[in-house]
């Protein structure tokens, strides 16, 4: 019976959506993980084909999202090099029983925690401490032009951001409301 600690997976109320603590083995040197392995991922839920690798790097009260694409929908596992960012999804996906509903997980480098976000959901990150480097492995490469956005203080989405007036990107301060999205701009819910 193998007793080695094994790779978790933290169900968010937003099914699919779900917070990854890897196996981190440490001691006076530093630290080892895997940050992702194909076969321990499928054991937990999470089949992935990644071709694309991004790491930004943003200083405190930056706020980045929420984006998405679609067409050519992205699903992006992501965690923090350094620093610490308070990571949301939210459900955009047409007919679903959660449209419009997000979820939140604080990334670390010190807990070395990672967000799945399933194709189909918008994503964003605030950065809370001095800096961060943060980084995204996308299923899709990104496609400027299915890339698309929804407004960070949507009131109807009511995200809790921990910070009261962000840092922006003119692309994210003009993203429409969800409500204003045109239907067939937003994926559609499969069961």
């Amino acid at each position: 019976m193998n007793n080695a600690p094994r790779l978790k997976r933290i169900d968010t109320r937003l099914p699919g959506v779900c917070v990854i603590e890897p196996v981190v083995h440490g001691d006076a040197r530093g630290y080892f993980f895997e940050s992702f392995h194909a076969e321990k991922y499928k054991a937990i839920g999470i089949e992935a084909n990644f071709v694309q690798s991004n790491v930004s790097r943003s200083a405190q009260g930056v706020l980045r999202g929420l984006h998405y694409q679609w067409p050519n929908p992205q699903g992006k596992l992501v965690s923090v090099l350094e620093g610490e960012v308070y990571d949301v999804a939210v459900d955009i996906r047409r007919g679903s029983p959660t449209f419009g509903q997000w979820e939140a997980a604080m990334l670390t480098a010190g807990n070395h925690r990672q967000l799945w976000i399933p194709e189909g959901f918008a994503h964003g990150f605030c950065v809370v401490s001095d800096a961060a480097t943060f980084m995204y492995q996308c299923t899709a490469l990104y496609d400027p032009k299915t890339d698309s956005g929804v407004r960070w203080n949507d009131a109807a989405i009511g995200i809790d951001w921990p910070v009261a007036e962000p840092l922006l990107s003119a692309k994210d301060e003009k993203a429409p409301f969800l409500a204003d999205v045109p239907k067939d701009k937003l994926p559609t819910f499969a069961d």
